[in-house]
Parts: C-alpha cells; structure tokens; sequence
C-alpha cells in the first residue's frame, strides 16, 4: 500500500520487465498513479485496475519547460501533503537525468514531507549495454536540450559522450551545430534508439547526417566517440604538470615566471607575425605555443599556491559577463561605440571598487606595452569619455602643427620630445581610420624589407653591388619595384 508523503518511483528504461521487484509490488497494491508522462512503453504494462494521472495536459500547456517543471514540482509537493500521499512516477531512475524529481526531494524536505525512492533502471544502464562499453573512466552523460542552447561543447573532446533526449530531428539538428564548433562534421556517432525496449538498436552514421535519421524518437540517445586524448584543455595541463614533475624535465622543472618572460613575448610576436602573414597553418602552431606559455604560468603558480588555471578560467569569465551586461544581461545597447562607452563604466566602477588604487581613465594600461600598442589604447580610453577631436580634419591639423614643430626644435632634446609628439598624432590618426597602427608598421616594415630584397636581387644579378650605385640610381631602382609591386 501507498504510504502518506510522497514516493519518487522509477519505472526504468522502457520496457515493463526490467521494472524493479520493489516497483511492481508498489503498482500492484495501490489505487491511482501520477506521471510525469504517459508517453513511456512501461505504462502499457502496468495493472489494469490501476488509475493513472499523467502530467502531459502541463506540457501542451507550458510555455517553456521549466514552466512545466515547477508546475509539476508544485502539483506533486501539494498532493504529497494529502493523509493518502502521493506515487509520482517518471522515466528510467528518478535521479538520473530527471528535473522534476530532485526538485521534489528538495522541496519536500524544507516543509518536513516524507519521501520515499523507489529506483529504476535508468536509461544509462540500457544505452552502454546496447554499446557493448564500459562508460568509465569518463563518459560525460549531457542534456541535449541544454546542449541545443549553447555554443560549445562543455565537455572534453577526449572524453566519449552520451546526450540524452534527442527526442526530435530539430532537437537533434541544434545539438550537431554545436558539436560540429569541436568535431569533424564526418566524426561517426552512434544514434540509440529505442533505449530499454525489444525495439532497441544502434544507427551508425556520421554527425552532419544525425537529424536527418528517419528512427528519431522519444526513446533516442546521442553517443559520440571521443577524439584524441590530446584534443583536451585538460590534457594539455596535465602534459605541462607532468613536464614540471619530479620525473618530468629538468629544463621545465627549473622555470619561473620571471625566466619564462621572454619566450612569452618572442611566442606573441610569433603570433602577430603568422597573422601578419596571414598564414593559418603557422598561426594555429603558434596559438599552441602561446597557450603553453600561459598554462606553465597556471602551473607554476598552482605549485605556490598562488592561483589554479580554475582561478584564472573563473575570472576572466566573470568580468567577460560582467563586461556584456548587453549580452548576459537585460541591457538594451545596439551601437558599438555605446558597447565601448559602458565598458569604460563599467571598468571605471571596478576600479573604484579597488581601495588604495587610483581610479584614473588610463589606470591599468601596461608599461610593458610596444609604444605604437600604448598610444592607441590610451587614445582609446580618453575617446570613450569624450576626450577626443570631433572630426578627422581636427586630426590632420594637429599632424601638420607637430610637423612644424619639428622642423623648428632646437636641441637634440626638443627634436625628440616633437618626434615624439609626431608620432602620437599619426598613431590616432590611424585610430580614426580605424586601423591598428603597430599592425599598420610592422605591414610597412615587411614591405620595405621585400622590396629592398628585391632591390639587392637586381643589383646582383647584374654582377654589382649596392654599395656601387649613386643615391640616383638606387632610388630608380626603388621606384621601379614599387611600381612592379603595386602592379
């Protein structure tokens, strides 16, 4: 018989026989059932002198599914407090991959309900025996409704997968884009049907092609192979751990954040180089060799205790939300240059958070910064609290006034100090041509190397050398490889 609170029963994966001894005995002694849907083949088996009370009339009803949820969750915690209680009964274990259930034992227990569980086989068990895998060490078990929403996997490459409720080809259609952001469009997953049934099998078949199967059901899983285990975040520091290990390598071993400054900044300037070059290949080797370099300062400082890479993942995502309040938040801002104006704010605030810090618009830009990098990020900060020209003619003006004051400077010191006030103005000029100025040079400075390359060909091949040609010569020369260049 029923007894008073609620009771929580599993009624496994789908068919009626793998129904738990303890499950059918309670089916068999009590007069009414609620489910959370009917739509499961352990229904057609139940006794026929048992009433049954579905929860499906919320779902035509619901306009979203945590609507339905906590409508269940309120319906069951209300007729739990009744003398007679409650039998709530939902698919495959009541704790495994079920939202309503967990959220009842919770309520229950703050307004002091008695709950009673009655496990089931839960989906999980059916799925890897119709597998024939052992899903340890691993195997991330996913909500494809959660998985449809987002934009990356959240779990591991490396590790197998097992997305439930890919109850639909939409459902199945949004869970492979954003699969497809981290595995091959033909990586071969298995698609589970009929999970739990006499009906069960497997459907091969590559991961562009999921939503296209004609099988989809209610009943249908999504499992995905892992990649290799080095295509993992998580793989990748524990080579790094493993290289600053005591049976690791002396050279990591021996490594600081002070002895490693170097190969940070050669590693950056490599990157900007293959982007400058606009070659793919090379960046994505130097984007490896600049992510080694941050995960051996996570190393490091983990060792001292200073931070985890789990710190520094964590705060970079909370400001990256704090900072968007217009994507992760409810602000309404359309514009780009308003985006900019309240991150300014936004930064602004953070630092008047800080105590004994100053609180100034330039406060934070680095030092350390190549010249070309720190006028344009200072130029950007005072623009964003309206400290700048109101249009670009203002610009060239100020360009020809420092020209002038060049020409005029005096000592080797004014000479400088002018230059200097020079390229402060081009460099916002670049700014207002919405061109990055250190990217702008160094493109400036590849040209120049190429053509003077050439130059020193020309020179050669006509048995000379530079040295011999007058100044006239060499800038003939010069101009007839520009022309040939821009033709």
């Amino acid at each position: 018989m029923s007894q008073p609170g609620i009771t929580l029963l599993g009624l496994g994966p789908g068919d009626p026989a793998l129904l738990t001894r303890q499950a059918w005995e309670i089916l068999g002694s009590i007069p009414e059932i609620y489910l959370r849907t009917r739509m499961h083949p352990t229904v057609a088996g139940f006794p026929s002198e048992l009433r049954v009370h579905s929860f499906d009339q919320y779902y035509e009803e619901g306009d979203s599914f945590e609507d339905v949820y906590e409508k269940i969750v309120d319906t069951v915690i209300s007729l739990g407090k009744r003398e007679t209680g409650i039998v709530y009964a939902v698919p495959g274990h009541p704790f495994i991959a079920e939202a309503t259930a967990p959220e009842i034992a919770r309520r229950a227990q703050d307004e002091d309900i008695p709950v009673t569980l009655v496990e089931g086989i839960s989906f999980v068990e059916s799925t890897f025996g119709l597998l024939g895998i052992d899903p340890f060490p691993h195997t991330a078990l996913v909500d494809a409704l959660e998985l449809a929403i987002v934009h990356h996997p959240p779990f591991p490459p490396s590790a197998p997968a097992v997305i439930a409720q890919i109850h639909s080809p939409a459902v199945a259609s949004n869970v492979k884009l954003t699969l497809m952001a981290v595995y091959p469009d033909n990586h071969q997953v298995k698609l589970v049907h009929g999970t739990g049934t006499k009906k069960a099998h497997v459907e091969t078949i590559d991961l562009y092609e999921i939503d296209r199967s004609q099988k989809i059901g209610l009943l249908t899983a999504l499992y995905v192979p892992p990649l290799r285990s080095s295509s993992s975040f998580e793989g990748f520091q524990e080579v790094v751990a493993h290289l600053r290990a005591p049976d690791g390598c002396p050279w990591d071993r021996e490594q600081t954040h002070l002895s490693l400054r170097p190969y940070l900044l050669e590693e950056t300037y490599e990157v900007l180089t293959a982007l400058d070059e606009e070659d793919q290949e090379a960046l994505q080797e130097e984007l490896g060799d600049l992510l080694l370099q941050v995960v051996l300062h996570a190393q490091i400082a983990s060792e001292y205790g200073e931070f985890s890479m789990a710190d520094v993942l964590q705060g970079i995502e909370d400001k990256l939300i704090r900072r968007h309040p217009h994507v992760f938040g409810d602000l309404d801002i359309a514009d780009q240059q308003k985006v900019l104006e309240n991150w300014e704010k936004l930064k602004s605030a953070e630092r008047d958070g800080v105590e004994n810090e100053k609180n100034g618009v330039l406060d934070g830009v680095s030092p350390a910064l190549p010249a070309l990098v720190q006028a344009e990020t200072y130029q950007e900060r005072v623009n964003r609290v309206g400290f700048d020209w109101s249009n670009i003619q203002g610009v060239f003006e100020k360009i020809a006034e420092e020209i002038s004051e060049v020409q005029e400077a005096g000592s080797t010191e004014e000479c400088e100090a002018e230059i200097g006030d020079l390229l402060f103005a081009v460099v916002n000029l670049a700014r207002w041509f919405k061109i990055d100025a250190e990217s702008a040079l160094r493109a400036a400075n590849t040209r120049f190397r190429n053509r003077f390359e050439s130059l020193e060909a020309e020179v050669r091949n006509e048995g000379k050398d530079v040295s011999d040609l007058t100044l006239n010569e060499l800038d003939e020369l010069w101009n007839a490889i520009k022309q040939k260049g821009r033709k």
